[in-house]
C-alpha cells in the first residue's frame, strides 16, 4: 500500500504555512474519530446523521461507496489495516448488488470507483478490478445512444417511465468509464464517457456557470424534453450540490481527456459558485432558493467543490494556477474551523451543516457522509496523496 504521509503536505505555495498546519491537525483529528466510527458502524453504510449517529442504509443505496471510500483514503495515509479491514468488507457486501442486477442504476461510479477502484489502485486485488469491470459494463449498459446520455434511475414505482431521464451527479459517476477504458485499453468505454459528457456540456451548464440538475429526453428521439429542478428548488434555480458535481465532473473530464472545453466550462461553473458564496466560504444550499430557506447550507457541496477546485487549479497553465486552490483550501478550512464536529465525541459526523433533499424534507441541517468523505478527499489532496480514486 503507498503511503506518502512521511514527505510532509503539499502547501501549493499559496497560503503558506496556515494550511499546512490546518490540514495536518484535521487529518490527525479526522484519522482518531474515524477509528472510533469504524469500530461503531462496521461493514454497513451510513448516510446521515441523526441525533449524533449515522443512520444505516441498505447496500444498494447510492451513498454506499462514501464510508469505504474514507476509509481507503485514510488508510492510505497511514496504513491503517482496521479500517482497511472494514473497507474491504464493505466493498464484499456490495457484491450482493452487483450480482443481484434489480437495483442498479446510474450510481455504479458512486459505489465501485470508492470501493473497487480504490482497493485495486492501492492494493492491485484482481478480484476488485474484476468488480469494477462488471460495474463498468452494467454503466455503459445505461447509454443511450439517441440522446448522448447514460440514464439515471429506474422506474421507482410500478408504471414509471424514466427512461428519458439525466442528471448532473453523472458527471461524476463517469470515471467509473474512463478507469476502464485506461485500465482495458479498450476506448468504448471512453466514448460513451465523453458523449455523457458533451450532453452535459450542451444542456446542463447554462452561460452563467449555473447548473441544471435534471434534463428529460425523449429516449427514442434523444430530443429536450424539459427540465426538472430535481433537489434544487425549481427547474431553472442552482442546486449548489449540482453545481458542486458539475465543477468536479468537469474538471475530472479535462483530467482525463485533456480537453480544454472540459476546463473551460468548469472556471465558468466555478465562477459562478464562488461568487454566490456567504462570507464564510460554505454555500446555500441553493443559490437562488428564497430568502426564508437559505439558512440551510449544504456542506457536503462546499467540500466537493474544494476538491474539485484543487484539482482544476493542478490541471491549469501556470499563470492561471493559484487562485482555485486558494478557494478550495479556504473552503475546506472554513469547514474544518466553523463546522467540524472534532470536539463532539458524541456526534459521528465529521462535518456538520449538510442539506440532503431539500424538496422532500430529509435529512436537512445534519452531517451527510459524502459530506465527510469529500472533506477527506480534500485534505488527501493538499497532502499530496498518491490516490484519488476518480483519477
Amino acid at each position: 500500500m503507498t503511503n506518502k504521509a512521511g514527505s510532509g503536505p503539499d502547501t501549493g505555495g499559496v497560503t503558506g504555512g496556515k494550511a499546512e498546519g490546518w490540514a495536518e491537525e484535521a487529518w490527525r483529528r479526522s484519522l482518531v474519530k474515524t477509528k472510533v466510527n469504524a469500530r461503531r458502524i462496521g461493514a454497513n453504510f451510513p448516510h446521515a446523521s441523526q441525533g449524533g449517529t449515522y443512520t444505516l442504509e441498505p447496500p444498494h443505496w447510492w451513498t454506499a461507496g462514501f464510508w469505504p471510500g474514507m476509509l481507503w483514503l485514510l488508510c492510505e495515509g497511514g496504513g491503517e489495516a482496521e479500517l482497511r479491514e472494514v473497507a474491504e468488507a464493505c466493498e464484499a457486501r456490495l457484491d450482493e448488488v452487483l450480482d443481484g442486477y434489480d437495483k442498479l442504476d446510474h450510481d455504479l461510479g458512486f459505489m465501485w470507483i470508492l470501493t473497487s477502484v480504490a482497493n485495486y489502485k492501492l492494493t492491485g486485488s484482481e478480484q476488485s478490478r474484476r468488480r469494477a469491470f462488471k460495474a463498468a459494463n452494467y454503466l455503459m449498459g445505461r447509454f443511450n445512444l439517441q440522446g448522448g446520455y447514460l440514464r439515471a434511475w429506474n422506474p421507482w414505482h410500478e408504471g414509471e417511465d424514466n427512461a428519458g431521464i439525466a442528471i448532473i451527479d453523472c458527471a461524476m459517476n463517469v470515471n467509473l468509464l474512463y478507469w476502464a477504458s485506461r485500465e482495458s485499453g479498450d476506448p468504448r468505454y471512453r466514448h460513451v464517457a465523453e458523449a455523457h459528457m458533451r450532453t452535459v456540456l450542451a444542456h446542463f451548464i447554462r452561460p452563467d456557470g449555473s447548473v441544471r440538475h435534471i434534463v428529460r429526453f425523449d429516449p427514442e428521439t434523444g430530443a429536450v424534453a424539459e427540465y426538472l429542478g430535481g433537489q434544487g428548488y425549481a427547474p431553472e434555480s442552482a442546486w449548489s450540490r449540482g453545481a458542486a458535481w458539475a465543477l468536479y465532473g468537469l474538471a475530472l473530464a479535462c483530467h482525463h481527456t485533456g480537453r480544454a472545453e472540459y476546463a473551460d466550462a468548469a472556471k465558468r461553473v466555478a465562477h459562478f459558485f464562488l461568487a454566490q458564496l456567504p462570507e464564510d466560504r460554505v454555500p446555500h444550499w441553493d443559490f437562488r432558493a428564497p430568502a426564508e430557506t437559505r439558512h440551510l447550507r449544504d456542506s457536503s457541496a462546499g467540500a466537493c467543490a474544494a476538491s474539485g477546485l484543487l484539482l482544476l487549479d493542478s490541471l491549469l497553465p501556470a499563470a492561471e494556477r493559484g487562485a482555485y486552490r486558494e478557494a478550495g483550501e479556504r473552503m475546506l478550512e472554513s469547514l474544518y474551523a466553523g463546522y467540524g464536529s472534532f470536539d463532539d465525541p458524541d456526534e459521528q459526523g465529521l462535518i456538520l451543516r449538510g442539506t440532503s433533499h431539500y424538496p422532500e424534507r430529509k435529512n436537512l441541517d445534519v452531517p451527510l457522509i459524502y459530506g465527510d468523505y469529500f472533506f477527506i478527499e480534500g485534505l488527501a489532496r493538499l497532502r499530496g496523496a498518491d490516490m484519488i480514486p476518480w483519477e
